[in-house]
């Protein structure tokens, strides 16, 4: 039988071949610098270092973080896509030139020092010529495939996402259905707006949307841990910091804005040690849920109006990325808010000239 003829690849196919073989054999000299915890370790990277990371999933906040810092490579010892459901932080590195090497189970974090000089050749990692791992360059035809076999799962990521806020609304439905106590506070609420700003996917670009809103209204800017800093690189001063108090900078910390120290129904608060060894004065907040539900619990009960929102979550995704198993706590935190709650995104698109 004869064959058919192929048709000759195109230009731009070429080029995208042409693209991944250089990606595939890329050589990148630089500093090793480690970190289990992605966001705290994006804080101290420089262009020249090679990230090592422990991160299955990687997530979209994640990745944002790492491509801002400049830094050229990234090794991650955990599966960056394990096929749970379709995170896009690989994609998101890539798509920004960070070479991504997966190297799963390779015990870099055991054998090798933060600061030490290292080679990345394509997907082996060398220090003094001796390789130390080997592993999967993760071009964007790879990125592009693991998401694309990802979203497969997402119907069983569904059904447990699903099945577990049915679980905790079983558990938590009470609590947040009762008076919350709230404690007095400086900065005045009442019938003005509050803009309640954290850590989240597409933040900084949300913000500045909203800087002549914050200009013209004035609300009341409550930083949800280092969502504080956000507004301190906006030139704002928050009001109100509520969290946990470990992803907040010191300087934040001492800013000014009272803080409100987060604490869970089981009564750990775990940020006391540390507002302690800084000598801040707080205030506990006993509110459960997440930190970001209790302070848009925090505004919309002081009589904010509206209560709008950065970076909090908006879809089952940004709940995975954060290693939710459900949203009972949130979806609670919006019935009881109700109309109150404006997301940012929402709001920045109607005040669009």
């Amino acid at each position: 039988m004869a064959a058919f003829p192929t048709a000759p690849p195109t230009d731009s196919e070429r080029a995208a071949a042409a693209g991944e073989g250089e990606t595939r054999s890329r050589r990148i000299e630089g500093t090793a610098r480690l970190g289990r915890r992605t966001k705290q370790l994006a804080r101290r990277l420089a262009p020249r270092d090679i990230a090592v990371i422990d991160h299955a999933d990687l997530d979209r906040l994640s990745a944002e973080e790492l491509v801002r810092s400049g830094v050229a490579c990234v090794v991650n010892v955990a599966p960056s896509s394990s096929g749970r459901y379709p995170n896009e932080g690989p994609s998101i590195l890539v798509d920004a030139g960070v070479h991504l090497v997966d190297a799963p189970g390779t015990p870099l974090f055991e054998e090798l020092g933060d600061g030490e000089a290292v080679v990345v050749a394509g997907g082996r990692l060398s220090r003094a010529r001796r390789v130390l791992a080997e592993g999967r360059v993760i071009d964007r035809r790879a990125a592009a495939h693991d998401l694309e076999h990802a979203r497969a799962a997402i119907p069983t990521a569904l059904e447990a996402f699903a099945a577990n806020t049915i679980d905790h609304l079983r558990a938590e439905g009470g609590t947040l259905a009762d008076d919350l106590e709230l404690p007095e506070l400086l900065t005045p609420f009442a019938r003005r707006p509050a803009l309640v700003v954290a850590r989240g996917s597409g933040h900084e670009r949300d913000l500045h949307a909203l800087l002549p809103f914050v200009r013209e209204r004035r609300p009341a800017l409550v930083g949800v841990d280092g969502g504080a800093d956000l507004l301190l690189a906006a030139g704002l001063e928050p009001d109100v910091i509520v969290g946990d108090m470990d992803s907040a900078s010191d300087e934040a910390l001492g800013s000014g804005a009272e803080l409100l120290l987060h604490a869970y129904c089981d009564g750990r608060a775990p940020g006391r040690a540390r507002l302690e060894r800084l000598g801040r004065r707080y205030t506990t907040l006993p509110v459960p849920g997440t930190s970001e539900d209790a302070a848009l619990l925090l505004a919309a009960e002081k009589g904010a109006r509206p209560v709008v929102s950065i970076g909090s979550p908006f879809d089952m995704v940004d709940f995975l990325d954060r290693a939710r198993d459900g949203m009972a706590s949130s979806f609670l935190t919006r019935l009881r808010i109700g109309d109150a709650l404006v997301e940012a995104r929402g709001l920045a698109t109607l005040l669009e000239p």
